[in-house]
């Protein structure tokens, strides 16, 4: 029996799977108008990309902008993200700075979920994992290859490593080069879904190849899936309102 994940009413794991839509604003003004727009659409969750907001290296002011979020998005759940350069975000910090910035966010208690990256050094993600739950917030462990796909093993084991950390969501997203590679990460996702996950995974297949992996999680075993308002924050992103369509195409079918 797999745990499942709820965040503020939000269950993740079961049925169809959830979305997740970043807000990638740089400026206070822009962050705020996209938690208005994404309230609006009552979306499941939303992503803070605090790599792209430029007082980023603040952590008082990254609180302040933090706490209006809360205050627009109230039962929405918030994913608190820095994505690192070397997996695909805006910029990199030092490893201390990394660990003060996800620590001093899960110690508000205004988000739901910290993205806690997969290959920072493991002693690190261990202690990210303890303070995000001392402070009753979930974690997930993720890792992005932005340069290729790798063997359905490697993607099955780094998933199984981020469960074995104690991370609640295991995550993993790779790059096609064609087909095939799609192919591999579908496979993957359905090997650890069916034998070695106790708890809700999130895969995917990036760029327009891999857009099919973003619709069919309920198939394969992906619990989330991102979509993009107007901007996206990672190749092969579909609009909000065209995911849900699918989504619930393919939930009435199976």
């Amino acid at each position: 029996m797999k745990s499942l994940v709820k965040v503020r009413g939000l269950t993740i794991g079961e049925g169809i799977p959830k979305i997740c839509v970043p807000m990638i604003g740089t400026t206070d003004a822009e962050l705020l108008e996209e938690a208005e727009t994404l309230a609006a659409l009552r979306v499941d969750m939303a992503e803070w990309r605090v790599d792209l907001f430029d007082h980023v290296e603040d952590i008082r002011q990254v609180k302040t902008t933090l706490k209006k979020l809360r205050e627009i998005l109230i039962d929405i759940p918030i994913l608190f993200t820095f994505r690192s350069a070397k997996e695909g975000g805006e910029r990199e910090i030092a490893a201390k700075d990394y660990m003060g910035l996800i620590k001093g966010i899960a110690e508000t208690g205004q988000v739901d979920l910290v993205d806690v990256e997969l290959f920072q050094r493991e002693s690190d993600v261990k202690e990210l994992i303890h303070t995000a739950h001392d402070n009753n917030v979930g974690v997930i462990v993720s890792n992005h290859d932005f340069e290729k796909t790798p063997p359905v093993e490697e993607i099955v084991l780094r998933l199984r490593k981020a469960q074995a950390l104690g991370g609640d969501i295991p995550k993993i997203a790779v790059m096609p080069k064609d087909a095939g590679d799609v192919l591999k990460l579908l496979h993957a996702t359905y090997e650890m879904n069916d034998h070695y996950a106790d708890r809700p995974i999130i895969t995917m297949a990036m760029a327009g190849k891999g857009v099919v992996s973003r619709l069919s999680g309920e198939v394969f075993g992906s619990a989330v899936t991102f979509a993009a308002v107007k901007k996206v924050s990672a190749p092969g992103q579909i609009g909000v309102a065209e995911l849900k369509h699918a989504l619930r195409v393919i939930h009435n079918s199976l």
